[in-house]
């Protein structure tokens, strides 16, 4: 009779003094299986050793060999330690173990828990085995991701590898410490897509300044990465640049838990609901202050669009709105020049008489305006300027607090909604597809306005943070008003939007409204 041993060790018993050595216990369970198929006077015809891979991995190397010479009928036996190191998943026990092996002429042996196919009368044992072996798989995924939740809800951070601009705390697992010259290349990043830059824009910069995209920085540090599949390239691309400027690691947060396996059987992971997502605030050292994140982040949320060649975006881009539609009016590029024009009027002549203005004209304007407020700032004495300044934020805050309570009341309608679909799909009264369709719509929708409540919320709290530190417009003019021409970050930083009107035929003069961030 010709046996093969099979060994397993999982990750969480191995032992090991070198990676590629086996461990203590591996060989272990080698020299006990061996021992008892000499004492069998079975020949050994191959020992299949997987150390540091766990029972319900499917894809284990030596676990694939063995099958396929099992199919091959190259020897009779199959000899464990326990039916586990074979497999936890009780669906491989019925395949294997009590289906193909006794069709393939394989007998099935492991000696601690006295598994044996030879023997009927212990069919039922082994099932049993199998069934506790598929709880034991079930418990420790449960317990595992419930450990791995609550790290996560405490702001440590849970991945084998660091995100780029930070490294592993040595001293203290799961936090992070900057990484000095990856920090700096983030920080340019930032800045320069709040100067106006687009991302690819960006990408060719640091490309062509040589600077390795974060893949080849770690590899020449050795600091772990994650290799991709497809490509090996050092360099920086569109879709690095976007995910570096979306992630709020660089603010000081955690937000972890975005995917989360399908089951306990397979390592596939999908992606989870963002409302199950698990964020913590202020977990680390920020790279990047909270203003430019939220420079950044209003001006991703524009999709102001990078104008070529330049790839830079134009200093008026999503800032300016017709005053007759509302609408955001765009810049136009004729004979090298660029002029702010109201498409609307194309569409329909009767719902907006069109707005138009050259780029120039406006940022003068704009300029000439801001040394008018600073003059006029400075004229006031401190207690007047803190008084116009409490009562323009009031003002302002009150208007977001009218916003924030419409949309509240259209949660509520939502909800009142969904609570009334429940109660006549119970009734019978529509059908459970039009149930499903209806409450999607209903939610998605309570979602929405859920998500602006949110950012009312947030503006209020910067406003009051703004009253409480008092008026710095003095100090934040100063900066810019010996300055000729305007910047994409001089925009944002000053000016919360524009709205323009037609010329007037008999004075010339473009109507423009200048709504300041202060």
């Amino acid at each position: 009779m010709k046996v093969a041993i099979y060994c397993r060790l999982s990750e969480e018993d191995r032992n090991k003094v070198n990676k590629e050595d086996d461990s203590n216990s591996i060989k272990n369970q080698k020299a006990m299986l061996i021992q008892y198929a000499l004492s069998q006077d079975w020949d050994i015809y191959d020992i299949y050793s997987d150390d540091d891979y766990a029972g319900s991995d499917r894809n284990r190397p030596q676990f694939k060999r063995l099958l396929a010479d099992a199919e091959s009928r190259k020897f009779n036996i199959i000899l464990c330690k326990t039916q586990s190191r074979f497999t936890r998943e009780l669906e491989l026990v019925e395949k294997y173990i009590h289906g193909l092996f006794p069709i393939w002429g394989i007998r099935f042996v492991s000696i601690v828990d006295n598994a044996d196919t030879a023997n009927k009368g212990n069919k039922k044992s082994r099932q049993i085995n199998g069934l506790v072996n598929e709880w034991y798989l079930e418990d420790m995924s449960e317990n595992i991701r419930s450990v791995l939740t609550n790290r996560r809800e405490n702001g440590f951070h849970i991945g084998a590898f660091a995100p780029y601009g930070y490294e592993k705390d040595p001293s203290l697992k799961g936090h992070l410490i900057v990484d000095k010259e990856a920090a700096d290349i983030v920080k340019e990043i930032f800045s320069l897509f709040a100067d106006g830059y687009g991302k690819s824009s960006i990408a060719k910069i640091l490309n062509n300044r040589g600077v390795p995209n974060p893949t080849e920085y770690k590899r020449k540090k050795g600091i772990r990465y994650s290799q991709p599949k497809k490509t090996a390239s050092t360099l920086w691309k569109y879709h690095t640049i976007a995910a570096i400027l979306h992630n709020e690691v660089y603010i000081g947060n955690l937000v972890q838990g975005k995917y989360g396996s399908i089951s306990y059987k397979t390592r596939q992971c999908a992606p989870k609901p963002k409302e199950q997502w698990i964020r913590v605030e202020g977990t680390h050292e920020p790279i990047i202050d909270k203003a430019l994140w939220n420079r950044v982040q209003k001006k991703i949320s524009t999709h102001a669009r990078p104008l070529t060649p330049t790839g830079m975006v134009h200093p008026f881009s999503g800032i300016v709105v017709c005053r007759y539609c509302g609408y955001a009016v765009r810049p136009h590029k004729t004979h090298g020049h660029y002029y702010l024009m109201c498409n609307t009027k194309q569409i329909s002549e009767d719902a907006c008489p069109g707005a138009f203005i050259p780029a120039e004209e406006l940022e003068q304007i704009v300029i000439s305006e801001l040394r008018k407020l600073n003059t006029r700032l400075l004229d006031l004495g401190k207690l007047e300027r803190q008084i116009e300044f409490e009562k323009t934020l009031n003002t302002r805050k009150n208007k977001i607090q009218s916003e924030q309570k419409g949309y509240q009341e259209k949660i509520d309608e939502y909800t009142t909604a969904l609570q009334t679909l429940y109660v006549d799909k119970s009734k019978g009264l529509i059908s459970i597809r039009d149930y499903h369709e209806m409450a999607e719509a209903f939610q998605n929708e309570k979602k929405r306005f859920e998500r602006l409540v949110k950012a009312c919320q947030e503006q209020i709290a910067e406003m009051n943070a703004s009253i409480q530190t008092g008026d710095h417009r003095t100090e934040l003019l100063s900066k810019y008003i010996h300055m000729d021409h305007l910047t994409r970050s001089m925009t944002e930083i000053l000016i919360d939007h524009i709205e323009i009107g037609k010329r007037n035929k008999e004075t010339g003069e473009v109507p423009v409204s200048i709504f300041w961030n202060f």
